[in-house]
């Protein structure tokens, strides 16, 4: 082959090579939900203040993009607890969040891109075992759980929200809660046994309620019969009935109404 020929052959192997190399190295995809960050390599290092968007980038080959997902995530623990009297209690928790947008850079020098496992798991975790220590196990379980529940929510998102640690908490659940076999039954029985004792109070403070209703009915009724009997004297006995007698006599039927019969009451007397 001609020298030449040659030399240019390499040329343009090696410009294709270069360009290739540079090609996948220089630019980058950022897709929907994500941000990107550069480190720059020879020069200002790790740069905090520029948050690349969705959408085609370039960088330089010498440079870094380090790319996060900065949509609303999920995490899932299964841990063991102690309550306030040191019986041990299995709970199973779920956490969603998602990074501050603009504050990656910060995230990625303190913590990196696994700062799901160095920061918001273990932060999740302290808060459980931190707040279920201050209750007992009956309390966890049925009287006090949205209780607990809040008292969690509230401790961790004040500590991922921090300005060292750029995280926004959205929700966080208490899937289950497993007491041992034994304590669960006894919790369950002594809340069987309220629920029985408050049944069994509402029908003593109904049958109260009742025999009050009666007991009061029963007044008024022997008062108002006491009016009517002191109203009832003779006078007024004879007037309603000479006024009923009056009426009485204004039936077709009746012939003669004798006044002063017995007792001085009319009478009437028919045809018959």
């Amino acid at each position: 082959m001609n020298p030449n020929l040659k030399k240019t052959v390499v040329i343009i192997a090696s410009v294709l090579l270069g360009i290739l190399i540079i090609s996948g190295l220089s630019f980058e995809t950022i897709q929907p939900g994500e941000r990107g960050i550069i480190f720059r390599r020879f020069s200002s290092g790790l740069d905090k203040e520029n948050i690349y968007n969705a959408g085609f980038q370039v960088v330089a080959p010498w440079n870094v993009m380090y790319i996060y997902d900065v949509k609303e995530q999920k995490a899932d623990e299964t841990m063991d607890v102690l309550d306030k009297e040191g019986l041990s209690i299995h709970v199973d928790i779920s956490v969603r969040f998602y990074p501050v947008y603009d504050k990656i850079g910060e995230l990625h020098e303190k913590f990196g891109p696994q700062y799901i496992e160095k920061l918001v798991v273990p932060e999740v975790r302290s808060s459980v075992r931190q707040v279920m220590g201050r209750f007992t196990a009956e309390e966890i379980y049925s009287t006090k759980r949205k209780e607990v529940e809040q008292a969690i929510i509230d401790e961790t998102e004040a500590i991922l929200k921090l300005p060292q640690n750029n995280i926004h908490m959205t929700a966080l659940l208490i899937r289950s809660i497993v007491l041992p076999p034994q304590i669960k039954q006894a919790i369950e029985d002594k809340l069987q046994q309220q629920q029985e004792a408050l049944a069994y109070q509402y029908r003593l403070d109904k049958e109260k309620s009742e025999a009050m209703r009666k007991k009061i009915a029963a007044e008024g009724e022997a008062t108002a019969n006491k009016i009517i009997n002191s109203s009832l004297t003779p006078e007024l006995l004879k007037m309603r009935g000479i006024e009923a007698t009056l009426e009485l006599s204004k039936s077709p039927n009746t012939k003669v109404v004798v006044v002063g019969g017995k007792d001085g009451m009319p009478l009437i007397l028919g045809n018959n």
